[in-house]
């Protein structure tokens, strides 16, 4: 018996059968085949089949859930950051006081691989000099995690080591031991040996093993990639199971063969619905958020602002972006970066943190703005119901010390 696998294009309508679409939209791209299933059940002219292409791809993100209605708000936004967003957020002053020197530091960024080591790449000294390069490179040694940035596991150790409280003793014994690593059988004698290796026995290798040791497959449902052209956005289809009708019974008069037979063919159209409505966000998300994808910040985005561009309803687009994917030359991340929540349409954090920021680096330096000032400035800007705690949370994580603090910082520096 011959049999099709049919792509053919969306309709207009779908019948009873699928009039409840979204959960095809709302599924994850691994589990479509699960939610797809039911919908067949029972049709003898219509089946489901895995696409052979279907190899897991890895990313280092994995979603929050919490119960209170705050905490919910914030789960749509809190994910566990990449080895590159961590490092990507830390360059900052005062440590990186200058755009030329945060410049710097992204294109180090770059060169940096999943292990957290620095891998030369001749492209980045055609804008600096090699000396310019390793003035800022040191600095990495002051980031999280400990060791990123390293050439190889004796400097991250070394990089690791400077984060340690030891005695000027102990730190030049770890030292000798860290530069002669191949040859420890010579320094067994020396006093406090033991006492420094198993300090060095602490240090990670790589740098970034906790990044690696929490990757959790995803699969990107969008691909943004660059070119001479711009930048393009494309489906990552491979990871669709196929719809496979029975192809003699297609045109049969028979009004229960036919039904089941529709069935089918609507099941192919809320795939390409799917596939069409994830393809048009994703050039949205490229329409707003373009900085991103050339080396800048995330912006203010909000559900309805895009929802309206596309003609949908917020609630479709929250379904749409729920456990999606993209990725491109920045990493793989989740949708929901970039947009508010699905909820309550709130901003993401990466925007209230941009805001706090900005906010603290324009401030009055007699007066400081208090974290009660933020939290109702950031509501005002945002027109968001927050809680003092979070914006507390959301300062600390940007290393920015509190109103007290700054005053006694600013007083001393001016």
């Amino acid at each position: 018996m011959l049999r099709q696998s049919q792509t053919l294009g969306p309709k207009a309508k779908l019948n009873h059968t699928l009039q409840s679409w979204l959960p095809i939209l709302q599924a994850s791209s691994e589990d479509l085949k699960e939610t797809l299933e039911p919908l067949v059940s029972g049709n003898p002219f219509v089946s489901i089949e895995a696409n052979p292409k279907s190899i897991r791809k890895k990313t280092f993100f994995s979603t929050n859930t919490k119960n209170s209605t705050t905490d919910n708000i914030e789960s749509l936004c809190i994910y566990e950051k990449s080895l590159y967003e961590k490092l990507y957020e830390q360059i900052n002053k005062p440590l990186f006081p200058t755009q030329k020197s945060q410049n710097i530091a992204y294109k180090i960024i770059e060169c940096i691989n999943n292990e957290g080591y620095f891998e030369e790449d001749s492209e980045i000294y055609k804008e600096y000099s090699k000396d310019e390069i390793e003035n800022i490179r040191a600095r990495f040694s002051l980031l999280e995690p400990t060791g990123v940035g390293a050439r190889n596991y004796k400097e991250s150790f070394l990089f690791q080591l400077e984060d340690m409280q030891i005695d000027s003793e102990l730190y030049d014994i770890c030292t000798k031991l860290i530069e002669n690593f191949e040859n420890l059988e010579e320094f067994v004698n020396l006093t406090r040996y033991s006492q420094a290796m198993n300090i060095i026995k602490k240090f990670k290798n790589p740098p970034a093993i906790e990044y690696l040791e929490n990757q959790m497959q995803a699969i990107s449902d969008i691909i943004v990639t660059s070119s001479s052209d711009g930048i393009q956005v494309s489906i990552n289809d491979d990871y669709y199971p196929k719809i496979v009708i029975e192809n003699e019974y297609i045109n049969n008069d028979n009004e229960f063969i036919s039904s089941r037979i529709k069935e089918g063919l609507d099941l192919i159209d809320a795939l390409e619905m799917r596939k069409s409505t994830l393809y048009k966000i994703g050039l949205m998300i490229i329409e707003y958020q373009y900085d991103y994808f050339i080396g800048g910040d995330i912006k203010p985005m909000r559900l309805k602002d895009i929802a309206v561009d596309l003609g949908r309803n917020p609630s479709t687009i929250s379904r749409a972006i729920t456990n999606k994917f993209l990725s491109s030359p920045r990493g793989t991340v989740p949708l929901k970066l970039f947009f508010a929540g699905a909820a309550s349409e709130e901003v993401s954090n990466v925007a209230i943190k941009e805001f706090i920021q900005n906010a603290i680096l324009s401030e009055n330096k007699k007066k400081p703005l208090s974290d009660l000032a933020l939290l109702e400035m950031a509501q005002k800007e945002f027109d968001v119901n927050l809680v003092r705690r979070t914006i507390t949370k959301y300062r600390k994580s940007l290393n920015i010390g509190s109103s007290s603090q700054r005053k006694k910082l600013y007083a001393i520096t001016h």
